[in-house]
């Protein structure tokens, strides 16, 4: 199993990027929260990383702490919630928002995540409640961007929103006067979809 990877970080996406180690590009599933903190292309790069391995799949999620992937494999705990799912919420929520939520039972602010469901949500908090108060102390990652409307509404289409709905955030946020940093204009985009 793999479970850090350190070499040249070759290309990113909101996503998921490609890690050259040695020559070897490994593609690499990623939360908006590392993609917030990554370097820029061809700058050092190091993950810590979940194997996930399946019959049919072999797959890399990839997390600047460690601290994240353990938040992430406690949802993977969580019936019903594959990697997919769990790399979304981490994606649409902040780590220390998640905590909090599942801490204070909140099925409101998870169900606003997309592919989040009630039922998913409450047992999210049903399973994950206590062990959630371990993560609280984090905040929330930023790191500064180049801003684009159209990377801002892929990111969005990525994460579930339909497309249509993402550019009329964005266009809400430009009129009001867009963040100057990719991460900031994504995080309003969503407070504005999530009503938070």
């Amino acid at each position: 199993m793999i479970g850090r990877l350190t070499g040249r970080l070759a290309s990113k996406a909101p996503d998921q990027l490609l890690l050259d180690v040695g020559g070897v590009g490994y593609l690499v599933h990623i939360p908006l929260s590392t993609f917030y903190e990554l370097p820029e292309p061809e700058s050092p790069a190091s993950l810590w990383i979940h194997t996930h391995v399946r019959e049919d799949t072999l797959a890399l999620y990839g997390f600047l702490t460690e601290r994240e992937r353990s938040l992430f494999l406690l949802l993977l705990g969580v019936a019903g919630i594959g990697p997919r799912v769990a790399l979304t919420v981490l994606s649409g929520i902040p780590p220390a928002e998640l905590a909090a939520a599942l801490r204070n039972q909140d099925v409101r602010r998870l169900v606003a995540i997309p592919g989040v469901g009630k039922k998913t949500a409450e047992r999210m908090v049903l399973e994950l409640a206590e062990k959630a108060a371990s993560f609280a102390a984090e905040g929330p990652p930023t790191a500064p961007a180049a801003v684009s409307a159209d990377d801002v509404i892929s990111a969005l289409v990525n994460l579930g929103y339909r497309k249509a709905e993402a550019e009329r955030a964005v266009d809400a946020i430009a009129r009001a006067g867009a963040p100057k940093e990719f991460s900031d204009y994504l995080k309003a985009a969503l407070k504005k979809l999530t009503g938070g």
